[in-house]
């Protein structure tokens, strides 16, 4: 009796099939976890700008929609520059009293969206700071 060594056409198939199901399955998975890894990043750098913040109000009381002014290195982005931060104050109300921070995505998380925070600890959207 002969005994044939490695595999035949279907084995092969066989494999391939139950491979591309994985990564079809895994692959957005691992999308989406890669996604949310960056924007946890743009909202730690988002509350890292809100301490200065709250450090310059304790002493100048009032907030400050220029960033140079709190020590930081403009434009202030996140630690691998996924986010670029920016202050505006939160709508019609004045600087003095409340300021909103604004997580802007860049390169290839662009497609994500903004992230928020002001100073009256709004957040938005919600569902990012899960």
């Amino acid at each position: 009796m002969k005994y044939h060594l490695g595999f035949n056409l279907i084995e092969l198939m066989i494999t391939l099939v139950i491979i591309g199901l994985l990564t079809s399955i895994l692959l957005p998975s691992y999308n989406e976890y890669v996604l949310q890894s960056r924007r946890s990043e743009g909202i730690a750098m988002l509350m890292e700008v809100m301490q200065h913040q709250e450090r310059f109000f304790t002493e100048q009381i009032t907030y400050s929609s220029d960033l140079s002014a709190l020590g930081l290195t403009v434009p202030v982005s996140s630690k691998n520059e996924h986010y670029i931060i920016s202050a505006s104050r939160c709508g019609s109300t004045a600087i003095n009293r409340c300021v909103q921070l604004t997580a802007t995505p860049q390169g290839i998380q662009a497609g994500d969206g903004n992230i928020m925070l002001n100073s009256l600890g709004e957040r938005s959207p919600n569902n990012y700071w899960k």
